[in-house]
Parts: C-alpha cells; sequence; structure tokens
C-alpha cells in the first residue's frame, strides 16, 4: 500500500476524539454556543443616518435586517427633549408600528465639569432625556464621561461623575429607563476608571455601554476589561467590524458566552450607498457569530 493511502486509511480508522479530544471539545463548544439565541443587531444615528427622518431610519433598517436603533440627540430623526406630548406619542407609536425596535437615545450629556453649574445642567438634562425616553418608549438614555479636568484630582472626578450617575438612575429608576454610561473619552474610556465610575455610583440603574475602543486593549486586554464589567453591560457599540486592530471575534466569543441580551449597534459613517452598506454589515455580523 502506498504511504499517502496507508496514513490515510489509518487515520480514517481512529475515532476523532482519539485522536484531538481537544479540537473535540472545541468543537462541542462551538456548538453550544451557536444553539444560544442570535446577537441582535441595530444601529446608531451618529454618524450612519444622521441626515434621516424617522420614517427612513426605519424604512432602511427593515430592509436591510437591522432590529434595533439607538436616536443620537441634534440629529435629523428631531427626537429631542423639547418635542410636545403629541409628537412623543407618534414617536412610540411609529416604532411600535415597525419591525425596528426603539434601543435607546443617544445623549451628549456628561458629568465632569468642575464648574457646579454646569454639572447640574448636564444632570438635569439627563432626567429630561429620561421623561423623553419613557415617553417615547425607549428603555435607556446614553450618556457619557468625556475627560479628567486639568488641576482636579483625578478620583475627585471620578467620583463626581459617579455620584451623578447615582442621582440620575434613581431618577431614571422612577421611570423605568436605564441610564447607560457609554465607555468614552480620552482618559476616561480606560475601563478601571469607568469601573470606579459605576462603584461611586452604587446603583443597579447605572448601567453600560461597551464602545469597542482602542483603550479596551489596555489595562489587561480586552478579556480582563469586559470581565470587569460584564455585570453592568446592557448595550453595546460596534466600529467597522473590518478593523483588524480590534478582536472583534473575542468580543463575539464574550457576548455569546455571558448570554447578552441586548443589542449591538453599529457607530459606522454615512455613505452614499447606506442601503448595500448596512447589508454587508449584517452579513459580517452573522459571520463573526458563527466563528466563535
Amino acid at each position: 500500500m502506498k504511504r499517502r493511502r496507508f496514513f490515510g486509511v489509518a487515520t480514517a480508522s481512529v475515532p476523532a476524539g482519539f485522536l484531538s479530544g481537544e479540537a473535540s471539545a472545541s468543537r462541542a463548544a462551538t456548538r453550544q454556543l451557536n444553539r444560544k439565541l442570535p446577537l441582535r443587531l441595530g444601529t446608531v444615528t451618529y454618524n450612519l443616518g444622521r441626515s434621516w427622518d424617522l420614517d427612513t431610519i426605519i424604512r432602511n433598517c427593515a430592509e436591510t435586517g437591522f432590529e434595533g436603533v439607538e436616536l443620537r440627540s441634534t440629529h435629523a430623526h428631531g427626537v429631542e427633549i423639547d418635542i410636545p406630548p403629541e409628537k412623543r406619542r407618534e414617536v412610540m407609536m411609529q416604532f411600535q408600528d415597525s419591525p425596528v425596535r426603539l434601543v435607546g437615545l443617544g445623549s451628549a450629556c456628561e458629568y465632569h465639569s468642575p464648574d457646579p453649574a454646569v454639572l447640574r445642567r448636564n444632570i438635569e438634562e439627563t432626567k429630561a432625556f429620561v421623561r423623553l425616553a419613557h415617553d417615547v418608549g425607549a428603555p435607556g438614555v446614553k450618556v457619557r464621561p468625556n475627560g479628567l479636568p486639568e488641576g482636579v484630582p483625578e478620583e475627585k472626578t471620578l467620583e463626581q461623575i459617579g455620584l451623578a450617575l447615582r442621582e440620575c438612575g434613581a431618577y431614571g429608576n422612577g421611570w423605568g429607563v436605564q441610564i447607560r454610561l457609554e465607555v468614552h473619552g480620552r482618559e476616561t474610556g480606560r475601563i478601571p476608571r469607568i469601573r470606579k465610575m459605576l462603584d461611586y455610583a452604587d446603583h443597579d440603574n447605572v448601567r453600560i455601554c461597551w464602545n469597542s475602543n482602542k483603550t479596551d486593549l489596555l489595562d489587561g486586554g480586552v478579556e480582563t476589561n469586559f470581565n470587569l464589567i460584564k455585570d453592568r453591560i446592557s448595550l453595546v457599540h460596534m466600529r467597522d467590524l473590518f478593523v483588524e486592530e480590534y478582536p472583534w471575534r473575542l468580543l463575539f466569543r464574550l457576548l455569546r458566552e455571558m448570554e447578552y441580551p441586548g443589542y449591538c449597534m453599529a457607530e459606522i459613517p454615512e455613505s452614499t450607498d447606506p442601503i448595500r452598506v448596512m447589508k454587508y454589515y449584517r452579513t459580517l455580523f452573522r459571520a463573526f457569530q458563527d466563528l466563535v
């Protein structure tokens, strides 16, 4: 018998588990993950969708298989804290009558300023967004840290942000609306600092919006950082999935392993051919799930 044929027959006659128990276990783990509910895909209207009205947002998402949307404040859809009650009911009904869910509202509220008046203005604006979210049927409001002021001790700023989050979280709890702290800012986007903000907030209604930043790769890497705050993640933002410097496959595995129940939101640039881009994004999003 020729050497190649001999080894082929010999290998075929040995049980697969005997040849590679480790590989077999890996395949079993993959099958187990894939039996779980798939991750849900949505989009943020920053920057894709920034010039769309609500009808266009819903139509484009429905056509491309995007299940949800986070509406970013100040953009063309016009869902802002100053709209009247009748407009709020109209927005809620538009989503209720469509296959697309309103996942949340994206504010630019932040709590790091050393000026008490600026801090109070941002807290009160957050509360206004909470009331708006309640009225339009959105389960959460995104807020953000956005820097460490010069001349102020870091720990003091982190505590100030945390205490502001506690006040907003308690207020949102009364309206059934989560406060979602986006992992954001050049200094404040470091996950250990985000964890400190959460600890100072000490409120179950203060959640996390994972933001898929470069800073996730620091401080021990993505898995270490993810595990530090995974008990609070209720929203995920994702950049372009072709960005190879970010370990997307690892992030997908971590989300699947924790049986993440929320949405993954594409936060990608505008395009002159948005439907085509969104379809490609959804295909790649599904492919990553199949790889873990």
